[in-house]
């Protein structure tokens, strides 16, 4: 049995855990309200975007033409060679954060491995990377630094290269894969094809309000090139900050689930503590009576 000195280490050991997972949840607290209003701007401007390429998209088929013939958006159902790129944290302590993630890229690689279609991997976070570099895994682009502190430049030269690669006819399909924000409790694989873009999912508006795309550019196609380009970009900027939110919203609930485990652990060694000190004493107790009756 412990002896009463090992039982007080342990108890101070875990109070010592517990403040750390307490600061922890607070700053994760902090970080996340801040990441959360950056998100909200972020989904906004997206939407906006979003609604212009569908504008453009649409103006191009009334003057005859077909938005689809453009390389941005032609569909190939049976592709040869697809880029994967993922985002995870460059931190752990986030609970399942970042191995849901890791577990929806590895799903994706199996599938088409299963289907004879070559897989190329970009990876943006430590947590992954060191992953898929551990099981041998090689990958095209990588990047640490980038998800804990999105700006849009990094985000934009590392997603141009890969987006290059698809113009070029070195990969046929870009696929995004990271862990959103729901709300403060929850988190949301998120898997995304960023090229060719898929038309569907873009919002079909049966009539445009007068906007500044009623005059018509000297090259549609070249418009809605440069415009798909820029919606990438923002796309990989958007998925960063959203995963940041996750992130932080994953960890303060790991920090919050682990504090309350210390302080459970704490009333559990506590209790163990007084058991054997109970258990002392009254051995004590025996042994005095012991020696005073033998003195008789």
């Amino acid at each position: 049995m412990a002896s009463l000195k090992d039982i007080q280490r342990k108890i101070k050991s875990v109070k010592n855990t517990q403040k750390t997972t307490r600061a922890m949840k607070l700053v994760s607290s902090a970080k996340l309200k801040r990441t959360e209003e950056l998100a909200k701007r972020s989904r906004v401007y997206s939407a906006k975007l979003t609604e212009m390429m569908d504008e453009i998209a649409q103006k191009i088929n009334d003057v005859g033409a077909d938005a689809s013939d453009n390389l941005f958006f032609r569909q190939n159902p049976n592709p040869k060679k697809v880029d994967i790129v993922f985002v995870t944290a460059d931190k752990g302590l986030c609970g399942g954060f970042n191995s849901q993630t890791i577990k929806r890229v590895n799903r994706l690689l199996k599938e088409f491995k299963e289907n004879g279609v070559a897989v190329r991997l970009s990876g943006v976070g430590r947590k992954g990377i060191d992953y898929f570099k551990f099981n041998q895994i090689s990958m095209i682009n990588e990047i640490v630094g980038l998800s804990s502190s999105p700006n849009f430049e990094d985000a934009a030269s590392f997603i141009t290269e890969i987006v290059n690669s698809y113009v070029s006819g070195e990969t046929d399909k870009i696929v995004l894969v990271h862990n959103g924000y729901v709300n403060m409790i929850s988190q949301e694989i998120r898997e995304d094809q960023l090229l060719p873009v898929d038309v569907s999912r873009l919002p079909k508006n049966a009539t445009h309000a007068k906007s500044e795309l009623d005059i018509e550019a000297e090259d549609e196609n070249a418009l809605l090139a440069a415009l798909t380009r820029k919606y990438i970009e923002f796309s990989m900027y958007y998925a960063l900050i959203d995963s940041l939110a996750a992130e932080h919203a994953a960890r303060m609930q790991a920090m919050d689930a682990a504090t309350t485990n210390a302080k459970e652990m704490v009333k559990t060694l506590s209790i163990k503590y007084n058991k054997v000190r109970q258990e002392a004493i009254t051995t004590e107790l025996i042994e005095i009576i012991s020696g005073v009756e033998s003195m008789k």
